[in-house]
């Protein structure tokens, strides 16, 4: 018997300040899976994380998560139903250090030793640096405190927002291995991201959006070969060439 999505995006539209930026989509995740979500600058891949997070509301169409209606539910509410998103940018606050960043987290009810406990095992590096402002660390430290505070809620579903922007291949390879062993451990994950390749070396289901439409959805295996021939063109498959770095 298969396993009913654990998220699913029926005919969405949404629009940011009158101007459509989704037309119809389309999307099912199935529980344990990583989905990546690949496409051009302008395609609509992170508006479509918005609206599933409860940060946008769709104009039109409808969002299911856990079996229930999600649309027009708040995101702290979904956050605290396991719905997690690692927004671009990290969103880490500066100003705090990595301990104090941890703890913002306590509002899925964990105590704070519990937080930083899941945080630490996962991260080792962030124990060395928890009483740093979290504006100090290097660009891939801060997206490690951001993925940290995510998985501390112990999330069923993780969006995952343009996770190796601006960091060095090693790191991103570091970061892909942590999504890898989330999904092994149950968390579903779906990650808009820049670097195809990358992110379909983890990923067991790919969805390729252009110009706010899903033009391909299927197996990981089956969709570089879309991205090569279908609208990329060769030159954006590499690790050194990312499929767009502006926010869509």
């Amino acid at each position: 018997m298969v396993d009913p999505p654990l998220l699913e995006v029926r005919n969405v539209h949404a629009a940011y300040e009158g101007v459509e930026a989704l037309h119809g989509v389309d999307l099912a995740v199935a529980p344990g899976t990583v989905t990546a979500v690949l496409g051009a600058n302008g395609a609509g891949k992170s508006t479509l994380l918005a609206v599933i997070a409860g940060l946008l509301a769709p104009t039109a169409g409808d969002v299911r998560y856990d079996g229930e209606r999600a649309t027009g539910t708040s995101a702290a509410l979904l956050a605290r139903r396991g719905l997690c998103l690692v927004p671009e940018g990290r969103g880490v606050f500066p100003n705090l250090t990595v301990r104090e960043n941890l703890w913002v987290m306590t509002h899925s009810g964990a105590n704070r030793k519990e937080v930083e406990a899941r945080a630490y095992e996962r991260f080792p590096r962030l124990s060395q640096r928890k009483d740093q402002h979290a504006g100090t660390l290097s660009g891939g430290e801060q997206q490690m405190l951001a993925m940290a505070r995510a998985v501390a809620t112990r999330p069923r579903l993780l969006l995952l927002d343009e996770l190796s922007m601006g960091l060095a291949p090693i790191v991103v390879d570091e970061l892909y291995a942590h999504v890898a062993q989330l999904a092994r451990e149950g968390v579903t994950v779906v990650v808009v991201e820049q670097f195809a390749r990358t992110a379909l070396t983890v990923a067991t289901e790919g969805v390729v959006m252009a110009g706010g439409h899903v033009v391909h959805a299927g197996p990981a295996t089956e969709v570089e070969g879309v991205l090569h021939s279908a609208y990329l063109g060769p030159s954006t498959m590499g690790n050194e060439h990312p499929v767009g770095r502006a926010r869509t």
